[in-house]
């Protein structure tokens, strides 16, 4: 597997779905964004903006013009699930963007997302490229229950704010498989193992184990990854549903140990896991998940 490779989804009974890896980070293996090869052709998120041209050239190895694509599904905003969406709307003529409710403004006018952006990545920011507005006659609302028809395919869109309070997952009946976003946390394929994601400003640990509960009720087939690509679900939810709350408590205990946040993180770097995705990506990972934390400690106290 490599960047810019595209797959198909062969998990389970899942058909017409294929899947890019959009080197997110010039790291394989962290970004997927999906595409649905339906009567209704669709991207299931973006990506970043400097990565947009993956997207357009796993379309034409899947047989989709950039004039054919009429949806793209963004699970939230952030830059990393949506960054390019401007981008392929410009190259899409025909496409319209769908994101829940809350994150449109951000989609419309995007700067103060890119701000907020640099201040959580820090000098990851030069992998991002900067959003460009979507126009807002091209852009498409969703809330909990809606559904996108996709002809012979259709995404049930289920709201899931644990991770940002714009975030939305997709349930696709067909192939009973569920668009994850960040909703049931970073999955490896090479190694088989989950991962949390806990990223500042808007991540909360009830909500975020309500969505997974929630997903465990759905009991889908498949998941696709946004982070990355498609698996059986078998045992994943429950695994991440452990995982979660042990991360966010240890970071608790190590703050009432050390009394101040740098060395918190500086801390946690020290033991950084380095070998999946490189030494920068996987500091950098582990960085925002403990900012990530720390941030929602402060809020549960206010």
């Amino acid at each position: 597997m490599g960047i810019g490779d595209v797959y198909e989804v062969t998990v389970g009974d899942c058909t017409d779905v294929h899947y890019v890896d959009t080197g997110m980070y010039d790291v394989a293996e962290y970004g997927s964004v999906y595409i649905i090869d339906a009567e209704r052709p669709a991207l299931v998120d973006t990506g970043i903006g400097a990565r947009h041209e993956n997207i357009l050239s796993a379309m034409e190895s899947v047989g989709i013009a950039p004039e054919d694509l009429e949806v793209i599904a963004a699970t939230h905003v952030h830059l990393d699930h949506a960054g390019g969406a401007g981008y392929l709307v410009e190259d899409c003529p025909n496409a319209t963007v769908y994101v829940h409710e809350s994150g449109k403004r951000h989609l419309a006018d995007p700067q103060r997302l890119w701000e907020g952006t640099k201040h959580a990545v820090g000098d990851q920011i030069e992998y991002y490229g900067k959003p460009i507005p979507v126009p807002e006659d091209r852009i498409e609302t969703l809330t909990d229950g809606d559904v996108i028809d996709l002809g012979d395919h259709s995404l049930d869109v289920m709201h899931a704010p644990g991770h940002a309070p714009h975030q939305v997952v997709f349930y696709d009946p067909v192939v009973d498989g569920v668009f994850t976003a960040d909703a049931a946390g970073i999955y490896t394929p090479a190694t088989d193992e989950m991962h949390v994601t806990t990223p500042p400003v808007n991540f909360t640990l009830e909500g975020a184990l309500d969505d997974v509960t929630m997903l465990q009720d759905l009991d889908p087939d498949i998941l696709m990854f946004g982070h990355y690509g498609p698996a059986e679900t078998g045992d994943k939810l429950e695994t991440y549903a452990e995982i979660l709350p042990e991360w966010v408590a240890e970071v608790e205990r190590k703050r009432e140990e050390l009394g101040d946040d740098e060395a918190v993180i500086d801390y946690f770097l020290k033991r950084a896991d380095t070998d999946l995705w490189g030494e920068r990506k996987g500091r950098a990972e582990m960085r925002l998940n403990v900012r990530g934390v720390l941030v929602a400690l402060d809020n549960r106290e206010e």
